[in-house]
């Protein structure tokens, strides 16, 4: 087997661990979220409680999207093409903003939990 065939395969594998970690923090951050919804959800009835677990999803998403995004580069690492390179920036973009625009929102989410400890 050649080298670059080698590389080309191994690369192959590493961005399929790389996917799955990402699906499986996402999952994992899902689950947990659900299960923290319900039994807080039936414990407390206030919208309240409901803020720490919005942000601990939060940052489960943006951790998993990393992963996702960190497969995409993965990808493109081995002699890419101009096509690859093109959805690799697409792609990037898109997670990027996604990633921005939910950060933003949990330093929101977290500046309200605070205000809401020091008001209370």
């Amino acid at each position: 087997m050649e080298p670059a065939e080698l590389l080309r395969q191994g690369d192959e594998v590493l961005v399929a661990v790389v996917e799955v970690a990402g699906a499986l923090v996402i999952f994992v951050g899902a689950i947990w979220a659900a299960v923290r919804f319900v039994v807080e959800g039936l414990r407390h009835r206030t919208a309240a409680v409901f803020t720490p677990i919005r942000l601990s999803l939060g940052r489960f998403l943006t951790l998993g999207l990393e992963f996702q995004l960190a497969a995409d580069v993965l990808r493109t690492a081995v002699s890419p093409s101009f096509a690859q390179i093109g959805q690799l920036a697409a792609i990037a973009a898109i997670r990027t903003a996604l990633n921005y625009f939910l950060g933003r929102e949990i330093r929101q989410e977290q500046r309200q939990v605070a205000e809401g400890k020091h008001g209370a």
